[in-house]
């Protein structure tokens, strides 16, 4: 019992200090929708639908890493994997900053994802809404999810990594939902020194 609270600290603990990159890079979408024209009850719970649907995702990105982890944990080659994850978080993200970004094998599915939440964003919003915008805008390439997946990578176990991934998301919730209800106090230039501290 006490691993799966080390693991539900580490995943909270990377997404609640890793939140400030939240607001410099997904603060412009999360302040996009119209949270504010609702009332405080409907308001809270767009905004909690909003960051579930994100945490959710990344606890099925966490499932996924998880069975990898878990494959080449019964290989005793756990270290290893974390080496080789971090090795592989870094190239990935040189590429996006100084590469072509022709040959970003992220960039189609990027593209993908960026036309999904367009045509969410366009729809007419239901609170059910939220939860998808949420949900799709998790799968969104991110530096900050690619540090979390190395850690679920090196958790050990499916549950762990899924658990990991899960308490990553909600450890954002709090500053990104503080985005969400006072965003617009917030200036572009402020998002991004939040997103490079």
């Amino acid at each position: 019992m006490s691993e799966i609270i080390v693991v539900l600290l580490s995943g909270f603990s990377i997404g609640l200090i890793g939140s400030f990159h939240c607001v410099g890079m997904c603060g412009p979408l999360a302040l996009s929708l119209p949270v504010h024209q609702l009332s405080v009850y409907h308001k809270t719970l767009a905004i909690s639908l909003y960051n579930v649907g994100r945490a959710l995702s990344y606890a099925a990105m966490g499932v996924i890493f998880g069975l990898l982890g878990q494959g080449f944990s019964l290989f005793k080659i756990q270290q290893w994997l974390s080496v080789i994850a971090g090795i592989l978080i870094l190239a990935i993200l040189l590429n996006n900053q100084f590469g072509n970004p022709q040959i970003n094998v992220l960039s189609r599915f990027t593209q993908t994802i960026k036309v999904k939440l367009g045509q969410y964003l366009r729809s007419e919003k239901t609170l059910f809404s939220y939860f998808t915008i949420g949900a799709v805008n998790g799968f969104l390439p991110c530096g900050l999810v690619y540090v979390a997946i190395a850690a679920a990578l090196a958790a050990g176990t499916l549950v762990k990594s899924s658990l990991l991934m899960f308490a990553f998301g909600i450890g954002t919730f709090p500053l990104m939902a503080l985005t969400m209800v006072f965003g617009k106090f917030i200036s572009a230039g402020l998002r991004m020194k939040l997103s490079k501290m």
